[in-house]
């Protein structure tokens, strides 16, 4: 698909695509500096820091703009989302130290705000190529939570994701991209609301954090473990 061709697509959900990209390359951004700061906690060198924000970053992206036939990918067509992340790995290499004690559990905030911002893109852009709102919500989850994966992988953890002890984490994405699917459908979609729902997902992982709100988790488990 070509570039003019994925501009006028994406116009039909109601969002400028000036919008769409700068979205994107703000949850890159965000995305990036949790997977430097988790690469600074595993003492990874430049090298690793790089790639683990890299990684973070646009994985998610990637595999859904493999999935929508978007290819090559912006992510490697276009300059900008390849420099966002070395920027953020450069900021975090330089400035870990005042960032760990400006925020407690940092690389939380940071993928929070990247979830946030992630599953509104995602799902925004799986609507405009034509997904239905099923395949648009879990595209969109799918785009908020899979660099964390990645990173979690790479970094020798056992995925956020799936720990049953996480507080929740695929829940405020579902949300958000559900909000964004609903607005869509009622003809509801801009910049305003877009902004609000990445807010709002932002906020309720948050709130998870500090209260500790889980997921239902079977009988007999706590914390990850049978009872």
């Amino acid at each position: 698909m070509t570039a003019l061709t994925t501009e006028v697509v994406r116009s039909t959900v109601g969002l400028d695509p000036s919008v769409e990209r700068a979205l994107d390359l703000l949850g890159i951004f965000v995305f990036a500096i949790s997977g430097g700061l988790v690469a600074v906690r595993k003492h990874f060198d430049l090298v690793g820091i790089i790639a683990l924000a890299s990684i973070t970053a646009l994985g998610g992206g990637l595999v859904r703009d493999a999935l929508l036939g978007d290819t090559p990918p912006p992510a490697l067509t276009n300059p900008a989302y390849l420099v966002v992340p070395l920027v953020a790995a450069a900021v975090t290499f330089v400035g870990h130290q005042q960032i760990e004690q400006r925020w407690r559990r940092p690389h939380l905030v940071f993928d929070a705000a990247g979830l946030g911002l992630f599953c509104v893109a995602g799902t925004t852009k799986a609507l405009a190529f034509g997904l239905t709102g099923i395949g648009a919500i879990a595209l969109g989850v799918l785009t908020a939570t899979g660099g964390g994966v990645m990173r979690d992988v790479l970094a020798g953890e056992k995925p956020t994701l799936f720990r049953t002890e996480t507080v929740l984490y695929g829940i405020p994405a579902a949300i958000g991209a559900s909000a964004v699917t609903l607005a869509w459908h009622l003809d509801f979609s801009n910049a305003a609301f877009a902004g609000a729902v990445a807010v709002g997902v932002f906020a309720l992982r948050l709130f998870a954090l500090h209260y500790g709100w889980h997921a239902p988790r079977p009988d007999g488990v706590v914390d990850g473990q049978p009872t």
